[in-house]
């Protein structure tokens, strides 16, 4: 197999990620070995890559959101066969018993462990992957257009649900890259008005362009109060400036596994119980009904395709702001 090997966290221009060969990986008996087709890149594999975010393994192949085909099964998977299309994402397992689990968190599982982060992941040839923790491709995808909704489709979707986002609401997106691109889908799927926030004017167009009532900078007051926003950037000022613009009663939800600080900021912004809210991880259930909505709607995505072995390329375009929607490594 051909995989990209972090070994130690260094500035993208640097080419942190070595391109290595390997013996082809052999489940253990309750995984699958997946033949990967494509993994998306995402801003964490960013942030491990550069440092931003301790790395909890080295070496390590990054990479969480991996569409392929059954290679091989443990002994003890039924649920899968040889040639099965498949999808796996950043939970790699939970353990099932702890007092987050047993209520259906598992995704704040204490023993949680993550695709690229704790066990290797997709920017490779061959994966290894928890047979319970994979998930059937969904159907009228190919692999490159299905990779992106692995992360920036799930957690986006359940961004949706911790602002506590219902039909008709006046629903903010705070950043519009990959994962705002299908919140805003989803969001219009129910009948929400969007409003988006962003720094790049081409953005704002394209936002007005696929039906947002709004779209301006960071620091323009939306033309109205909003119900819940979600918040994509990693930049603790724009958590701020979205609680600015929600209305009473409302709800931000901070979209990130980073976040560079958080300002002071007034405790005005808080009064009329406006909440603060993370989202952390994502469930199985969130990845299964993602799945299934992004079929049935269907979620469109946008790629741009990289070869394996320009996986640093693409880590760097990724920091510029130059990807157009999701970067997506083709095997």
């Amino acid at each position: 197999m051909k995989r990209m090997v972090l070994r130690a966290p260094k500035r993208v221009e640097e080419a942190p990620l070595c391109l290595e060969e390997a013996p082809d990986p052999l489940p253990g008996e309750d995984e699958i070995a997946i033949a990967v087709r494509a993994c998306a890149v995402c801003r964490t594999d960013l942030q491990l890559t550069s440092g931003d975010l301790p790395a909890r393994r080295l070496p390590i192949v990054p990479g969480h959101q991996i569409v392929g085909d059954v290679a091989a099964v443990g002994a003890r998977v039924s649920r899968w066969a040889v040639g099965d299309r498949v999808a796996a994402g950043w939970l790699s397992s939970a353990c099932g018993a702890c007092s987050q689990c047993v209520v259906g968190r598992e995704n704040l599982c204490v023993h949680a462990r993550f695709t690229g982060w704790d066990v290797d992941g997709g920017y490779a040839t061959r994966a290894i992957v928890k047979a319970a923790f994979a998930f059937a491709a969904p159907t009228g995808f190919g692999a490159i257009e299905a990779a992106p909704l692995l992360c920036g489709g799930v957690i986006g979707y359940r961004a949706l649900a911790r602002a506590g986002v219902r039909p008709g609401m006046r629903v903010g997106l705070y950043g519009f890259g990959a994962s705002a691109l299908l919140a805003m889908q989803v969001a219009l799927a129910w009948g929400c008005r969007v409003f988006v926030a962003t720094r790049s004017t081409s953005e704002q167009a394209r936002a007005r362009s696929m039906g947002a009532v709004w779209a301006g900078g960071y620091d323009d007051a939306p033309p109205e109060p909003l119900d819940a926003v979600v918040t994509f950037a990693p930049v603790g000022e724009v958590a701020i400036a979205a609680l600015r613009a929600t209305d009473r009663g409302g709800t931000v939800a901070i979209n990130a596994i980073h976040l560079d600080r958080v300002p002071p900021f007034s405790y005005d912004l808080l009064w009329w119980e406006r909440s603060l809210v993370s989202v952390s991880n994502y469930t199985r259930t969130d990845a299964a009904e993602l799945l299934e909505l992004a079929a049935r709607l269907p979620l469109q995505t946008r790629f741009e395709q990289h070869p394996l072995e320009a996986a640093n390329e693409a880590l760097v375009r990724l920091r510029d702001g130059k990807v157009d929607g999701s970067a997506v490594l083709v095997m």
